[in-house]
């Protein structure tokens, strides 16, 4: 078999089933590494040694004829603001250099509990601010389907790497569309689920009302089979939900008959700004829908016209206060401070080792906190997310799931938008709203635009990820999108 052309659930089975070793894997990953990944800059760090270690206790318990678990041998990369015990954790800035987590996330305790082999730490924009892994400190991730193209963020390496075959799975965080959006420009599927679905428990905090840990994967299935590993109830969480775990490949295995379904298009979704030839390849997906009896309409959310500003003023707020505790004293990048009393060496440690659009985060959530702006700004923007909650809970009472594009365009130029802040925020306008109401989204692959991928955006209401699952597997069956290794 070749295994950088096989689903992950496909991988697994091989490796249950002596077909291939975890290590015959692992080689031919770590050499589709070597080959691409000074093109792509998917890693900031490689877990080589620990990667191995775990191939070899799964070969060894597989010749034992012992129980392995359901991702047994497939290589999983991990955005790198997700901790992993005694592997470096950058969140992509500075000022967290040379920290080394004495503790491992529930998901990678999850992981690891079903015999994944976790290969190493993946690119993204700093803190997760950001829509192109452009905002790194330590490299700029490149888009496999075109080099001079950004791969989108902030969990572009994680996306990048699974569109390069350099890993099988991935996992990344969505705040604002930080898995769909670089899993659209990549041609990957991206899961947001459910807020609470998954435990938090590991995840450094950007705004923790918002993100959400979901998986990266390249088909469907194989998108399902992670979350069925790491989703579920987490008392170390204090947001996780009190949920029984479910195996969500159960709902797959049946026809791809979707009659009864209603889909409802959003219409701001598709509103100005959105690419001709995106919308074009968007509209023709979800129509030949049809041809498995499922109904689709039109809707309007009108609220969604301000979801986009309130979204920031949330998210700004929360990482001002997230982000206070990293001072460059206890951990991570420390400053000389001789000669400096203890204030002014704080700021000198931060004002080095955050990256410019973290500092104008930070400063913008301060600001929308203070006295005076306080309920000019963040109490309206609460309210707008409410406004934007019962939308779709109207929306939901007409249609099963919504669909829209999930990116405006197509990937764009390395540099092409940094010059504009607010241009560069307006990439979030359609995949915002799922994370203010905390509503399960995907990301799937719908064809190809000057080359490059197209996502469809599937929104459904909360806890129903078997329902996204069905509709997203369906329209894989209809042939629109096969996945091809790339560069």
């Amino acid at each position: 078999m070749r295994p950088l052309y096989n689903s992950a659930e496909r991988i697994a089975s091989a490796v249950e089933n002596g077909e291939i070793s975890a290590i015959e894997l692992l080689d031919e990953i770590f050499e589709r590494i070597k080959a691409v990944e000074p093109k792509i800059n998917a890693f900031i760090t490689l877990a080589e040694d620990k990667a191995y270690e775990k191939a070899k206790d799964i070969d060894q318990r597989v010749r034992k004829g012992l129980k392995v678990g359901r991702l047994a041998g497939v290589v999983v990369a991990v955005k790198d603001n997700i901790c992993v015990k005694n592997v470096e954790t950058t969140c992509g800035s500075k000022i967290l250099k040379g920290y080394f987590p004495s503790y491992n996330a529930t998901v990678i305790e999850k992981l690891d509990m079903e015999d994944a082999v976790i290969i190493g730490k993946t690119n993204m924009d700093e803190f997760a601010m950001g829509s192109t892994t452009e905002f790194s400190a330590y490299k700029t991730t490149r888009n496999p389907y075109d080099l001079e193209r950004v791969p989108g963020g902030s969990s572009g390496g994680s996306a990048a790497a699974v569109a390069s075959g350099e890993a099988l799975l991935a996992l990344g965080s969505d705040t604002g569309g930080s898995i769909r959006c670089p899993a659209a420009f990549c041609g990957v599927v991206g899961l947001k689920p459910t807020y609470g679905l998954v435990s938090r428990y590991g995840l450094i905090a950007y705004a923790n009302s918002l993100e959400q840990i979901g998986p990266i994967a390249r088909n469907v299935r194989d998108c399902a089979l992670s979350l069925s590993v790491i989703a579920g109830y987490d008392p170390r969480d204090s947001t996780s939900l009190t949920v029984q775990p479910k195996d969500y490949l159960e709902d797959l295995n049946a026809t791809y008959d979707l009659k009864g379904v209603r889909v409802g298009i959003i219409k701001e979704f598709l509103a100005e700004g959105v690419q001709e030839s995106v919308a074009s390849k968007v509209l023709d997906t979800i129509y030949s829908l049809e041809e498995l009896d499922a109904s689709i309409g039109e809707i309007s959310l009108e609220s969604l016209e301000y979801a986009l500003a309130a979204y920031y003023v949330i998210a700004m707020s929360e990482a001002s206060s997230n982000l206070a505790r990293y001072d460059g004293l206890r951990y991570g990048l420390r400053v000389s401070d001789q000669g400096l009393n203890w204030g002014r060496a704080y700021a000198k440690n931060r004002r080095l080792g955050f990256g410019e659009e973290v500092k104008r985060r930070i400063i913008l959530g301060t600001f929308a906190l203070s006295a005076g702006y306080y309920e000019a700004y963040y109490l309206k923007a609460l309210k707008v997310r409410t406004l934007v909650l019962m939308d779709f809970q109207r929306a939901f009472k007409e249609f099963d799931v919504l669909a829209g594009p999930s990116m405006p365009t197509v990937a764009f130029k390395i540099g092409e938008k940094m010059e504009d802040p607010l241009e560069l925020y307006m990439c979030d306008v359609n995949t915002v709203p799922a994370n203010l109401a905390g509503l399960p989204a995907i990301s799937i692959p719908c064809g190809l635009s000057e080359g490059l991928p197209v996502g469809l955006q599937l929104i459904a209401p909360p806890m129903e990820e078997s329902r996204l699952f069905k509709v997203s597997h369906s329209c894989e069956s209809l042939g629109k999108w096969s996945f091809t290794l790339k560069p």
